[in-house]
């Protein structure tokens, strides 16, 4: 099976991220620090490390005004952080609409089979055990808000043709993140790791091919895939909530205030605590992933961070090995916290 959406597992309820008010202030640095971490944290990460998986990385950073810090592990390693990408069409359509915003916002987006993909909640995708398909015109606002708060994925290619794809690209070349691949499309992810063919195809030839598919890809590929080091998704996360990226202040706040709705966080950052993010995870043929890149705000100082592991193994390991990412990841942001 390939699953490529918001996880429901009972030790990483991967749902609400604890975000009870939008931080108001940006960050005066234009890059995170480099010096060490504390004792604790540097501990915290090691333990992390330590986790039973193929290949990890991780990378946090805190801003704080007497004396910035920073920690990683592994940090350049390309790994597959699924649905974390989301974050660039998000902050690309955004950007493309910022002489209108709120109008843009208003705006009608047409769900059909043409944008319809697997993994969607919100819009449907057929599945055998939830058989859901909507079809019609909403707000985009709403579509924004489906992408990012139920990793909606007709929802993400319905926003990506808005965006265009290549306007995407160049964002991510702009923020100099040469790491980071996104796909044409969900849907052309999902194709390519089913048949090995980077083509798109009708909605009906997709479910027939994720019933029998032909020529199953690793989700490491160079082709159409969703891959980061923790280092680009943390350089990422601290330029754009800079402002960096965006010419106006009610961009960056509108940007914030989807992010806020991510359902990634709520179980590793600290209770309480302001937090904006995209998680990842993805289970396909064996390969697993998980990833939660973002920033906490701890006492108005910003701590930004990504955490990702990839693993080999079937349905049966992904509950125990969630739980202990995320036991590892909230250890870090805890100590990380206390150190602001």
């Amino acid at each position: 099976m390939i699953a490529l959406h918001r996880r429901k597992v009972a030790a990483l309820a991967l749902s609400g991220l604890a975000a009870p008010a939008l931080a108001s202030a940006t960050q005066a640095q234009s890059v995170p620090p480099r010096a060490s971490s504390p004792p604790a944290v540097e501990a915290a990460i090691k333990r992390f490390s330590q986790l039973k998986v193929t290949n990890a990385g991780c990378a946090v950073a805190a801003a704080a005004p007497n004396g910035g810090w920073f920690q990683g592990y592994n940090e350049n390693a390309v790994l597959f952080v699924g649905s974390a990408i989301k974050t660039f069409i998000l902050a690309q359509y955004l950007r493309g609409v910022e002489n209108d915003l709120a109008g843009a916002e208003r705006k009608q987006l047409t769900i059909d089979d043409t944008v319809r993909s697997l993994g969607s909640s919100v819009f449907g995708d057929q599945s055998t055990d939830d058989p859901l398909v909507l079809a019609g015109r909403t707000r985009t606002r709403n579509v924004l808000e489906a992408m990012i708060a139920h990793s909606d994925n007709t929802a993400t290619d319905a926003v990506m043709a808005a965006a265009g794809v290549a306007n995407v690209r160049a964002l991510i070349a702009e923020a100099k993140l040469a790491t980071v691949q996104i796909p044409t499309s969900t849907r052309r992810l999902f194709i390519y790791l089913a048949s090995g063919e980077d083509r798109d195809m009708s909605w009906s030839e997709v479910k027939a091919l994720m019933a029998h598919p032909t020529k199953p890809q690793s989700p490491l590929n160079s082709v159409q895939s969703m891959k980061s080091s923790a280092n680009d998704m943390l350089a990422w996360y601290f330029a754009a909530f800079n402002g960096r990226f965006f010419r106006k202040p009610e961009t960056l706040l509108e940007f914030k205030r989807i992010q806020a709705m991510a359902d990634a966080l709520s179980k590793v950052v600290p209770r309480d605590t302001a937090a904006y993010g995209k998680g990842g995870s993805i289970e396909w043929n064996g390969f697993n992933c998980l990833s939660v890149p973002g920033q906490m705000m701890v006492r108005g100082v910003p701590v930004t961070f990504c955490f990702t592991i990839n693993w080999a193994g079937g349905p049966e390991t992904f509950g125990p090995t969630a739980a202990a990412f995320q036991d590892a990841v909230a250890v870090v942001l805890s100590e990380s916290a206390k150190s602001v």
